[in-house]
């Protein structure tokens, strides 16, 4: 199997690329030199080889699942601002702290006009 000028030149229309004749003469070349490397690789005989899945022989390295105490409630909830029935309680002003639909557009700008300046 050969790879034709015109193929090369429409994948890169496909990939929206544009490549002087010099480039496109280069590009048509090594990619038939690579098929023809296949060529060679595909006539060697693989019928008596396992497949080989990865490169290195691995083996499952999950650990077992233990059952461990868990955390003591009160210790953990001893730090927490305000608690309830043995539950941590935020108000919801207290994730939006500093949020507002404006603040985030601004941000968002500023972060786009340092990494792509008009």
């Amino acid at each position: 199997m050969k790879i034709s000028k015109e193929e090369v030149l429409h994948v890169a229309k496909l990939a929206r690329l544009s490549f002087s004749e010099k480039e496109i003469g280069l590009f048509t070349h090594q990619l038939n030199q690579i098929l023809i490397y296949m060529e060679k690789l595909n006539e060697v005989d693989t019928s008596k080889i396992e497949p080989t899945y990865h490169a290195l022989e691995i083996t499952n390295v999950f650990r077992e699942d233990d059952i461990k105490p868990s955390l003591d409630k009160e210790k953990v909830l001893s730090n927490a601002p305000k608690k309830d029935r043995g539950e941590d309680i935020h108000p919801p002003e207290d994730f939006l702290k500093g949020y507002s639909p404006s603040n985030s557009i601004k941000r968002a700008m500023d972060f786009h006009k340092k990494f792509w300046p008009i």
